[in-house]
């Protein structure tokens, strides 16, 4: 289904039964077809929203670059417009960061929470990491010199356009130049203070051999969030709950059906 949220035409699908309410979210870089499987485990019991986010998928575009709160608050908007509050959420990611926002902003709107592979704790960079951001910024200032000289623009945006592959993310540099400027809104906002303020029961399912969001933040989370319980998937990288979906889901079912 599409429908239009604050001038961005956004898409998502309905399905399930008349159970309670759950809400699927994808990470970064993905789309709501990302949690299809859980949706089949789920939908016999559950009435379930999958969205695309904005940016992703078959949603268009933000008008203009987006971080988190944004992000949420179109989220809480599509919420409202669908009739879907109270409900519990499923997000990966990407998905995390959003449904933090909306868990401290919004505490009506989410009942329980399980979060996988949660983004939202930026990790202290390392020194070679810093050396490298150095390096990055250094070059690029040179790139934007150039680009100020006439008849170089072109050789400017060339620099650029290298500078970018050898120093950008594999997610950055995916992207359009607009969406770009949103990606660093949203990967630069720290979510930390956030999760201390968390009242919903929370469930964190993490894979030990995630390398994206490795466990250490896992083990943050679950200090901080005052109801929280960690689960952790043996050999599992970033995407443990498609890698071992069958335990994924029956540890869900259970968590969202408990009184």
């Amino acid at each position: 289904m599409n429908t239009e949220i604050g001038g961005v035409s956004q898409f998502y699908v309905r399905s399930g039964t008349s159970g309670s309410k759950v809400l699927l979210l994808h990470g970064w870089g993905c789309d709501g077809s990302l949690m299809n499987g859980i949706a089949l485990a789920l939908r016999e019991d559950h009435e379930l929203l999958i969205p695309d986010f904005p940016g992703h998928g078959k949603s268009g575009n933000p008008p203009e670059p987006w971080g988190v709160p944004e992000y949420a608050e179109n989220l809480v908007q599509l919420l409202r417009e669908t009739d879907f509050i109270p409900c519990d959420v499923i997000a990966h990611s990407f998905g995390c960061r959003v449904a933090t926002w909306i868990a401290t902003a919004y505490p009506e709107i989410f009942r329980k929470i399980v979060f996988t592979g949660a983004a939202g704790i930026r990790p202290k960079p390392s020194e070679a990491a810093q050396k490298r951001s150095e390096q990055y910024r250094k070059l690029k200032g040179i790139a934007e010199k150039i680009g100020k000289i006439p008849m170089m623009g072109s050789t400017a945006d060339h620099m650029m356009d290298k500078l970018r592959k050898k120093y950008g993310s594999r997610d950055y540099n995916a992207l359009d130049e607009e969406m770009r400027k949103t990606f660093v809104k949203v990967i630069q906002l720290d979510l930390s203070e956030k999760y201390e303020q968390m009242k919903q029961s929370t469930l964190l399912i993490w894979g030990d051999a995630d390398t994206e969001t490795p466990v250490w933040m896992a083990r943050e989370m679950e200090k901080k969030i005052p109801d929280c319980g960690l689960v952790l998937l043996e050999g599992g990288s970033h995407f443990a709950f498609l890698e071992q979906a069958e335990r994924f889901n029956r540890i869900v079912r259970f968590f969202l059906t408990e009184a």
